[in-house]
């Protein structure tokens, strides 16, 4: 099921806003037991992408948001830390 997730977030991700750089990270096993995560996983995502290219961080929260949208809706992903950034950002 962990696979299955990472891999969902990698897919819509990649679709989305197809990033030069994408690390998905599963926080999911420190945050075991949490009553309130009904069973969804707590991920944090490294993007980078030129989409966010004249983004604020607000838009370029939404937009990858936007891309989980259903997944975070049927409680696949509980939490999410985003840190998105262009190439010029990441020094890409």
């Amino acid at each position: 099921m962990k696979a299955d997730r990472i891999e969902l977030i990698r897919n819509r991700l990649t679709e989305a806003l197809a990033p030069q750089s994408l690390n998905i990270i599963d926080e999911s096993a420190a945050h075991a037991g949490h009553a309130s995560a009904g069973g969804g996983g707590h991920f944090v995502v490294e993007i980078v992408s030129d989409a966010f290219q004249d983004k604020t961080l607000i838009q370029r929260h939404r937009l990858v948001y936007d891309a989980l949208h259903d997944a975070m809706k049927r409680n696949e992903i509980h939490a999410l830390s985003i840190k998105a950034s262009t190439p010029a950002e990441a020094g890409s």
